[in-house]
């Protein structure tokens, strides 16, 4: 097969002749993931010769998987309880082999009878795309994902790191040619890797997909990341804030809208170019931020990534460029490759990204469905606004305690209206769990206690 990672059409797949040709390459074992509600990697393993069962039956999880915490807590709800068997089924149409064997694909979560189960993230998020496909808009995401790289023996020195600089490139080469070779051979669209602001930090930036597609993407680039990391005997650390005293993580999501092929984020007669309904789409998402973002940045260490002044996106509003506003608009230009589209900042690592992506794509079509206006621009840092400015400009502070934020979730009701109870149950449940053990605790505290709960 050579150099590349094997994409399967599942509808034309004869299953039994696809395991032996994945046993031909090699292959032994399928891994299968979901992302639960408390944003963690979790999943199960199985012999290749098991593909027909795990693609059409699936594989058992027990109703607890949708509210498993971080910290390996379940948090019960009425919704849920030990009674009862749910179905991972994997989505062979996703399934990716690398060349040395490693073969993994996303699954989607059944009940028993068929019917896809209420908590299952990625088909929310696939309800998400189809809502907005009913209105005649077809959506492209990309994902950023920021990490720290970090020894297993503490080795190198905090003033040898530059931030953007070429040393923390160079220091980690190996690992660095590796990881790019590795996600090129898996298809994920890797478009660039460097060293970021916090020491030992990097961020890399994957290609536009279709949001389902994005995501797996971004999933499967997390669990690669683990794996090339072991490998070199170092850890990776997916933590909003992995250290009291050092830069969060972040893991922007990139959209763009267009209908019938048309952009609507550019050639109209709005600010920059932005057409009617992508100034709805625009609004929607700023105006519904609050009370979502904790479905954005969700962890009991979200709200310490999300501050003034670190580029994370803390206060609701848009901006050309603004690398302080959470959604950050970049204009169609020369330096601009895919065209205008819509940077959302506030979004950390320990979100289900499946859930951030639909939840964002719920605020764009609720701003659509209202005909919302666009509104003004912020091109300044809001913390640099009066008090007074930011009120007559209708600019708000997303988050400035964990318990606020969901709170704001659960009297949501768009979220009641877009996520299903149990589901919407199940992502409170977990991170009040956190806020509730955690929240009292001393931030060196928490950070050390979750510095590697996202990590594979």
């Amino acid at each position: 097969m050579g150099k590349q990672s094997v994409i399967i059409d599942e509808e034309s797949i004869d299953l039994q002749s696809e395991s032996e040709r994945l046993r031909a390459l090699g292959v032994t074992t399928l891994f299968a993931s979901l992302v639960d509600s408390a944003g963690v990697i979790r999943g199960k393993s199985v012999p290749v010769n098991r593909l027909k069962t795990l693609c059409q039956s699936g594989v058992g999880a027990s109703p607890s998987w949708a509210l498993f915490c971080a910290d390996n807590a379940i948090s019960w709800i009425p919704a849920f309880s030990a009674v009862g068997d749910h179905r991972l089924r994997a989505d062979l149409a996703a399934l990716v082999t690398l060349p040395d064997g490693f073969c993994w694909a996303p699954v989607d979560v059944f009940e028993q009878e068929g019917e896809h189960a209420a908590w299952c993230s990625r088909h929310f998020l696939r309800r998400q795309v189809a809502a907005l496909q009913q209105q005649g808009i077809e959506t492209l995401a990309a994902g950023e994902l920021e990490f720290f790289l970090l020894p297993e023996q503490d080795d190198q020195q905090d003033n040898e790191w530059h931030a953007y600089g070429m040393g923390g490139l160079l220091a980690h080469e190996a690992m660095v040619n590796d990881l790019v070779k590795t996600l090129e051979e898996a298809g994920v669209g890797l478009e660039q890797f460097h060293a970021e602001y916090g020491t030992r930090q990097f961020e890399l930036s994957l290609a536009p997909a279709n949001p389902v597609t994005a995501i797996d993407r971004l999933v499967l680039t997390r669990i690669l990341l683990g794996r090339i990391a072991r490998q070199h005997k170092l850890r990776i650390s997916f933590s909003p804030r992995p250290f009291e005293h050092d830069a969060g993580n972040g893991a922007h999501l990139h959209f763009s809208f267009t209908r019938e092929g048309q952009p609507l984020l550019a050639g109209g007669t709005g600010s920059y170019g932005i057409t009617d309904a992508g100034g709805s789409l625009l609004a929607g998402i700023v105006r519904h931020l609050p009370e979502l973002v904790a479905l954005l940045a969700p962890s009991v260490l979200s709200a310490d990534r999300l501050q003034p002044g670190h580029w994370s996106g803390a206060y609701a509003c848009w901006g050309l460029e603004n690398r302080e506003a959470a959604v950050r608009y970049c204009a169609a230009n020369q330096g601009n490759p895919y065209g205008a589209h819509l940077e959302v900042k506030c979004i950390d690592p320990s979100a289900n990204p499946y859930i951030a992506c639909g939840a964002v794509l719920g605020m764009a079509l609720a701003g659509l469905n209202a005909a919302l206006p666009l509104p003004q621009p912020t091109q300044a840092a809001p913390a640099d606004l009066s008090e007074a400015q930011r009120h007559e400009q209708h600019i708000h502070r997303l988050i400035t305690s964990h318990s606020d934020a969901l709170t704001r979730l659960a009297q949501s009701p768009l979220a009641q209206s877009m996520l299903p109870p149990e589901l919407l149950g199940a992502l409170i449940a977990v991170r009040q769990h956190e806020q509730d053990t955690w929240g009292h605790m001393p931030l060196k505290t928490i950070t050390e206690k979750f510095r590697f709960a996202w990590s594979v």
